[in-house]
């Protein structure tokens, strides 16, 4: 007997049938001899249009207001699951995040979890009910609903699965597992049968949808096992392990990335003098905005230019925050531009090699795509381009570096 966590995204649950069907593959699990608890999305483009209905009655909707909002998708697919289940005879229970113990800080849209407290979950598993837990949200300290940002059911699956340290944690999507690249933009793309946390925590951050990049952080930390795999056969999925796990090296570049949700803003002018940074990214730190790559150019005359990077959901966000700071320290203004993306080569293997940026650019250069901004770690190289760059980049990067 086993103890799994079983997540599913909203296109799993996108309408009853397909809810039936996640039902039955539950049962499967079920009967196989395991324990099982099942987190699950909003179903189909829900939260899309539960953020769209918002701002259709203003521009800045309350946040606090905005997760109560964005918390009920997930509601409706708990309880329809459980309706689901209960209909083939099997004894079930749907918990939101708070009643399965998520608790979260006092971020609203993208609050982080800073327990859980797995009593509840670990209850019901042992009157051998099936446990279906709301994905992304949690309570906060204000006894309120906070919601854990884009992909946070990831986060909730994983963070389960450390607290009642589970044998595998799956992650049921609409694709075979993990591509080398996007499929859809890339038909040579390869699916990936273990990745490392590193590599997958970095192909997370720049870009790849598949699974959320801070839920890979704590599956690191917890050792938890993940596998990623298709709501809609029964193929082996892709295995995320420690490194031990795997019984050959990764390749020199394991994927390739891209990010169209990028937008560069860029402080002109700015005073050459210690704590101007500070100044900018502390105002911008505060409204938990997070910035991704940061340019300064060289001083002159006692004066620079400063560019990052920011989401383009943060973008609206950060503009008049921005504008304050500019005009606190006297700078000649602000210009953005949110037509870029962000593409990137990620390997392990990047480390112990030599000359893999040179080709990088060289591939770029060939294809006359030139390169605004540059971020290297490790085991990643990123460069931000135009957007309308962002497929020939991925398909010609692709054919140079995993063929």
């Amino acid at each position: 007997m086993g103890l799994i966590v079983m997540k599913f995204g909203g296109t799993s649950v996108n309408g009853t049938e397909r809810i039936k069907a996640v039902a039955e593959k539950v049962i499967t699990k079920r009967n196989q001899g395991n324990k099982v608890v099942v987190v699950v999305s909003a179903p189909g483009d829900m939260t899309d249009e539960l953020i769209e209905s918002a701002n259709k009655i203003t521009d800045t909707p309350d946040e606090r207001e905005l997760d109560m909002l964005l918390a009920t998708g997930e509601q409706i697919s708990v309880a329809l699951l459980s309706i689901a289940i209960r209909s083939k005879g099997y004894d079930s229970i749907s918990l939101t995040g708070p009643q399965a113990g998520i608790y979260a800080d006092t971020t609203h849209t993208k609050a982080r979890i800073t327990k859980v407290n797995p009593q509840k979950i670990i209850s019901e598993l042992n009157k051998n009910r099936i446990v279906i837990v709301a994905g992304f949200q949690g309570l906060n300290p204000n006894e309120d609903i906070a919601t854990l940002g884009r992909g946070g059911s990831d986060l909730t699956a994983v963070a389960i699965a450390a607290a009642i340290k589970a044998d595998l944690c799956e992650i049921y999507t609409d694709v075979d597992g993990i591509y080398t690249t996007d499929p859809r933009i890339c038909s040579d793309a390869k699916k990936i049968d273990w990745i490392s946390y590193d590599a997958m925590l970095e192909m997370a951050g720049s870009g790849a949808q598949v699974m959320q990049a801070r839920s890979i952080e704590v599956a690191k930390k917890f050792n938890v096992k993940i596998e990623v795999k298709s709501s809609f056969n029964n193929n082996k999925g892709s295995l995320i392990s420690s490194r031990e796990d795997s019984k050959m090296e990764e390749p020199i570049v394991s994927a390739i990335t891209f990010d169209k949700n990028q937008a560069r803003l860029t402080i002109l002018d700015v005073p050459d003098k210690p704590g101007v940074a500070a100044k900018i990214f502390g105002a911008l730190a505060k409204e938990n905005i997070n910035v991704d790559m940061i340019i300064q150019s060289s001083a002159r005359e006692g004066y620079n230019d400063i560019s990052f990077t920011v989401t383009r959901v943060d973008l609206k966000k950060a503009l008049p925050i921005l504008k304050q700071v500019s005009k606190h320290l006297n700078a000649e203004g602000i210009i953005f531009d949110d037509k870029i993306a962000k593409v990137s080569i990620v390997g392990v293997g990047m480390r112990s090699h030599p000359g893999v940026a040179s080709k990088m650019f060289e591939v770029l250069a060939r294809h006359k795509i030139n390169i605004e901004m540059i971020s290297t770690s490790e085991i990643k190289l990123s460069c931000v381009i135009k957007e309308k760059f962002v497929d020939t980049a991925v398909r010609s990067l692709h054919k140079k570096f995993i063929g």
